[in-house]
């Protein structure tokens, strides 16, 4: 008899939550990177190093939505080989009783 693959239990749980975290990340970035340059700006007196605070922070959130659609991607790429999406992945949405001659 073939095993099945075991998933945990919360498992659509816990990558509900990652995906959430996304989210939050991308806001906390950005409050860093005001923190940031509003203290840069405290230390120099330029306001301008208070848009190098934002503009990192801004970074910082591009990258952490990068890096979690590059995760992402990961997991739905592996569905391309898994039967029950076979056929949508090598004929696109295009029903199977869908007939052209008519």
């Amino acid at each position: 008899m073939e095993e099945l693959e075991k998933k945990p239990k919360h498992r659509d749980k816990i990558e509900a939550l990652d995906s959430l975290s996304v989210g939050i990340s991308m806001v906390a970035a950005i409050v860093i990177g005001v923190l940031v340059g509003l203290g840069l700006k405290s230390l120099t007196g330029y306001t301008w190093t208070l848009w190098i605070g934002i503009f990192w922070g801004i970074a910082a959130a591009i990258v952490n939505v990068y890096r979690a659609y590059k995760r992402a991607q990961k997991v739905y790429d592996g569905m391309e080989n898994d039967p029950r999406y076979a056929h949508r992945a090598k004929y696109g949405d295009k029903s199977i009783d869908d007939d052209d001659d008519k």
